[in-house]
């Protein structure tokens, strides 16, 4: 991969201005969605937060106004478990172009039972992975009438010590809740890399890239939109692990950079500097296992036989 050469160094407190740029930001209304969301309205760009509950979604519109003066958020309800819904909320919009989608919603289970999304499959994975790979094909034409768009999918550091099972992919056989929450992160990150290739392959002007966003520490973080304090002593327990992780605030960052920064390339991933969970945003070798073609190319056609997408997601 190559390096990125910097006439000077990014600064995560002052970012590009991107006044005439409209991004959509899947699961906007809370943890890193919401970080990364607040981080681009502070660029003057309009910023659209997906999210399913109305509620929070107003909530964390709210938030974002008051930390960020002139902010222009809006709110899209989006259901990625719902595959029948995507259409009608692309259309609801009501955009000419879009110059970045940040796929970031996501579901994490922690305990049987095994779940599933209303079109019948598991729930992480439906929703993690087949919900985005769905959006995608829907937003391509706006994508494509942007003159330098973006799909920045929002990795884990929990997909690097996994692999896909191509004969299960939605765990019916063996569902095991943290194995599968990483394996629908792998199989996102996956799609992000075959998107480039793609894209690429078809001329497209559309870049794909994959950002692994940095640790966050629940217990230490302000709520999005509603004003959370935290007590000291939840703040003494957390301080061990501030030690590796950070804020999400901060956690945001290789997402946020992902997005912005005009010398990032597709294909690229994004993470923190520190040991892979903190500081400063990088650019970073991609996983051997992730760039298995093979592997990504029959995820590709399960994803879009399971989706009823279709195969080229409206790039081509």
């Amino acid at each position: 991969m190559s390096s990125i050469a910097r006439h000077r160094p990014w600064d995560v407190d002052r970012l590009p201005s991107a006044r005439e740029r409209v991004f959509l930001v899947t699961g906007g209304n809370a943890g890193i969605g919401y970080f990364t969301a607040e981080q681009l309205a502070g660029t003057g760009a309009v910023v659209v937060l997906g999210s399913r509950d109305d509620a929070k979604a107003e909530a964390a519109m709210a938030s974002i106004r008051s930390r960020v003066p002139g902010a222009r958020v809006r709110h899209l309800r989006l259901d990625l478990a719902d595959l029948t819904s995507l259409k009608g909320s692309v259309d609801r919009l009501g955009l000419d172009r879009l110059d970045a989608v940040v796929h970031n919603a996501g579901v994490a289970l922690d305990d049987p039972p095994r779940r599933e999304t209303k079109d019948g499959h598991e729930l992480m994975f439906g929703t993690n992975h087949l919900g985005h790979f769905a959006l995608t094909g829907w937003l391509a034409p706006l994508l494509r009438a942007a003159p330098a768009a973006r799909v920045v999918t929002v990795g884990s550091f929990a997909a690097r010590s996994e692999r896909l099972d191509l004969d299960d992919l939605q765990s019916a056989g063996d569902y095991r809740p943290k194995r599968t929450y990483g394996r629908s992160k792998l199989a996102q990150m996956h799609f992000g890399f075959e998107l480039d290739r793609r894209l690429r392959a078809a001329g497209s002007t559309v870049l794909s890239l994959v950002a692994r966003r940095a640790g966050g520490r629940e217990g230490v973080q302000r709520a999005a939109g509603v004003g959370h304090q935290v007590s000291p002593g939840a703040r003494l327990r957390a301080a061990p692990a501030g030690l590796m992780v950070q804020g999400k605030d901060a956690g945001a960052w290789p997402v946020v950079r992902a997005v912005l920064d005009p010398e990032a390339e597709g294909g690229q991933l994004w993470g923190p500097r520190v040991f892979g969970l903190r500081g400063l945003p990088r650019c970073e070798p991609v996983p051997e296992h992730m760039r298995d073609t093979a592997v990504a190319a029959r995820l590709w056609a399960a994803s879009a036989e399971l989706t009823g997408a279709d195969p080229h997601l409206g790039f081509r």
